[in-house]
């Protein structure tokens, strides 16, 4: 696929974020858009969001867990970036009925950055040497790819799904816990909905920090101090609508809830 062409669907992807609709996938149109060119529309839809006025301020991996992967047919995770008015905070509501199309929630936890990281050689001890804290997340994931039949083409050229996430008000080193083993519990309107551990993420969010890290640093581009890095999912996605109420909590990490509108 050429250039002006990826510009072009970048654009498009725009729109639908803009709009509130959703388009066919780029994978039924065009079969043999390759992966790399999924990053370039990606690219051009960042680029038509920090061009409105937004900012990045963090990155995401997605697809870190096995059971993604199979679903997607591939064998590594992707990423995305996350801009200022994707960003909540613990006790804000969420307005996804304003904001997002076919949103689905999921527990994370999130790395705040003290130092920079650029790869390649990013290993799991320089992850946790450049980590402030961490701390309980919700990332509310979309598509812009009508029915979410997406390919990890289409997700990746949809900046990685990305939607909203919140932060909880918990904060603590990477350093006092290890990350592999912790629980994670999330309910939905009162109700426990899923469980998962630290090492459903690639054996470790660690080990996810540490990839994006390595595969961020071949372009020259580095994870930054006072970044927001999400880590990936440890829980099933769950669809989510106006009036559900979630809450995750994270042992040795803490809690986060948030009200969607």
């Amino acid at each position: 696929m050429n250039s002006d062409l990826n510009r072009s669907l970048g654009d498009e992807l725009y729109k639908a974020l803009s709009d509130r609709t959703t388009v066919r996938p780029l994978t039924e149109r065009y079969p043999d858009i390759t992966i790399n060119d999924s990053y370039q529309i990606a690219q051009r839809m960042i680029d038509c969001r920090v061009a409105a006025g937004e900012h990045i301020i963090g990155k995401k991996i997605g697809l870190t867990s096995a059971a993604v992967q199979n679903m997607l047919g591939v064998d590594e995770p992707d990423f995305g970036f996350l801009t200022n008015a994707m960003a909540y905070s613990e006790g804000q509501e969420m307005p996804i009925s304003e904001k997002l199309i076919q949103p689905r929630a999921e527990g994370e936890i999130a790395f705040i950055l003290k130092k920079d990281l650029l790869g390649p050689g990013i290993t799991a001890a320089d992850v946790i040497t450049a980590t402030e804290c961490v701390m309980p997340c919700f990332e509310v994931v979309d598509s812009r790819v009508e029915n979410w039949q997406i390919k990890i083409q289409d997700t990746v050229a949809d900046n990685a799904s990305c939607g909203l996430f919140m932060l909880g008000d918990k904060a603590v080193s990477p350093r006092s816990i290890d990350l592999s083993t912790v629980g994670m519990v999330v309910e939905k309107n009162g109700r426990i909905i899923s469980t998962g551990a630290g090492a459903a993420a690639l054996g470790s969010p660690i080990n996810c920090v540490m990839w994006l890290a390595n595969t961020l640093g071949k372009f020259g581009i580095p994870l930054k101090a006072g970044e927001v890095i999400l880590s990936g999912s440890l829980v099933p996605l769950e669809p989510i609508q106006a009036g559900d109420f979630m809450s995750v909590s994270i042992g040795g990490i803490g809690s986060a809830s948030v009200r969607f509108t």
